[in-house]
């Protein structure tokens, strides 16, 4: 399942729930949380209920519920009503394990079996992240940058160096448990020169996808976890010399010592390959 680009869209404004499946992300949120005024909640689970029960596009579609409580069982009792089952649910303000444990009672006691997306957004979380990444019912970490910038008194810049740690944290976490890694907004949609300046670090550092808040995002986002043909071209040739190797431990290509981390690389390029052009 391919999760480069993570779109959100407001629960309370129906033409967008319905518009955001056609941007061309992977996975379209609807958000019950932030994007939403504490007095148009209701509204927003009724729309969210009604866009779910209408819609059944090809990319993920996952709802963004409010932090676990009462909020929280409300937001399911409403979207869940009639049969409707979204692909994954989103939990916001992860702060350790016990959030996704009990977010996993909930849906069962809805008989409702889907994936959580834990959002890690504060000093807790990240420092839970390695736990909370190994919940059962864990399937992808999320980095929120502003929330967690705002939790623990750091001032946002262009460079993102207040943020670095708790970064590079939830992607280890997130690999060492084997789930997908899911990187921070980039909040200005007008510049994309930024966004894919930004995407680029996150695949450094080895995420999977990341997060949108505008439509025109989402094709800078999925160009750049996109492989090009150059680097699957390189990657097939490495892995066809270790074929043709027999078990040596390192070898050449182009000119390049390729040992297992290489491979490794190779490895995943590829797969990469294949899950954007499914």
């Amino acid at each position: 399942m391919a999760r480069r680009s993570v779109l959100f869209a407001p629960g309370d404004q129906p033409d967008k729930l319905r518009k955001a499946p056609d941007s061309g992300a992977d996975v379209v949120v609807f958000d019950l949380e932030d994007g939403v005024a504490p007095a148009e909640k209701d509204r927003a689970r009724r729309a969210v209920n009604e866009a779910l029960s209408d819609l059944d596009p090809a990319c993920e579609v996952c709802v963004r519920i409010n932090p676990t409580g009462i909020t929280a069982d409300d937001d399911l009792d409403t979207v869940l009503s009639g049969g409707v089952t979204p692909d994954s649910v989103m939990l916001p303000k992860v702060a350790d394990a016990a959030d996704v444990t009990t977010l996993a009672q909930l849906l069962e006691e809805h008989d409702t079996d889907v994936p959580v997306l834990a959002l890690i957004e504060s000093a807790a979380g990240v420092l839970h992240a390695e736990a909370i990444a190994r919940a059962d019912a864990t399937d992808a970490l999320l980095f929120g940058a502003e929330d967690y910038v705002a939790d623990v008194g750091a001032t946002r810049t262009p460079e993102g160096t207040e943020v670095l740690y708790a970064r590079q944290r939830v992607v280890a976490a997130a690999s060492a448990a084997g789930v997908d890694a899911i990187d921070t907004l980039w909040t200005d949609f007008e510049d994309t020169d930024g966004l894919r300046a930004d995407t680029r670090r996150g695949i450094e550092m080895g995420y999977d996808g990341k997060m949108a808040i505008h439509p025109r995002q989402v094709t800078v986002i999925n160009e750049a976890f996109t492989p090009t043909e150059e680097e699957v071209a390189w990657a097939e040739r490495v892995l066809d010399a270790r074929e043709e190797a027999d078990d040596v431990g390192a070898f050449a290509v182009d000119g390049e010592m390729i040992d297992a981390p290489l491979l490794a690389q190779a490895e995943r390029i590829l797969e990469r390959a294949a899950v954007a052009n499914r």
